[in-house]
């Protein structure tokens, strides 16, 4: 892993709970929080100068989220996925080394697969009945992103933690 494994560190008291967070309202309410994603980049903000390598790569991921938030945009103008789930990614692309997108593109890939077949199993079945309400088990085809995007990024920095540069 690229990442700083002492970065990721200090990174990851703060942005766990977020992720859970993002992946329960994505489940509940088809709403990744705006409030979520903007605490998510306040941490790169103030954390990220401290607990990064160089002011290099901390100035490389504000130039990582604008891009991801213009492939996000063009993503969700042709209604490929939603705006908050556009956001997150935006703004969890900073937390992500350069070098190690391949690995976060193949954990995100398992991580959706196994989402996704549980939340379709689940809804299908009476563990549908522990959560009756959320929103997420009538929405058709409509899959909350949110469930595969927040514990990707979790795991890249429990990864980067434990093996980290």
């Amino acid at each position: 892993m690229a990442f700083s494994s002492s970065a990721a560190l200090w990174f990851l008291p703060f942005v766990l709970p977020l992720c859970l967070y993002v992946a329960y309202t994505d489940l509940a309410l088809m709403k990744i929080i705006n409030k979520a994603v903007v605490t998510l980049g306040a941490i790169y903000v103030i954390l990220g100068p401290f607990v990064l390598p160089s002011i290099e790569a901390y100035l490389w991921g504000f130039a990582q989220f604008a891009i991801a938030l213009g492939v996000g945009f063009v993503l969700n103008a042709i209604g490929a996925m939603g705006a908050g789930d556009a956001k997150f990614i935006a703004f969890a692309a900073p937390f992500i080394a350069p070098g190690d997108l391949p690995r976060v593109v193949l954990l995100f890939t398992c991580i959706l697969l196994a989402a996704l077949l549980t939340h379709r199993g689940a809804r299908a079945s009476r563990l549908r009945d522990l959560a009756p309400d959320w929103v997420s088990w009538s929405q058709g085809k409509r899959f909350p992103l949110g469930l595969a995007l927040g514990p990707t990024l979790a795991l890249y920095l429990c990864l980067s933690a434990l093996n980290g540069a």
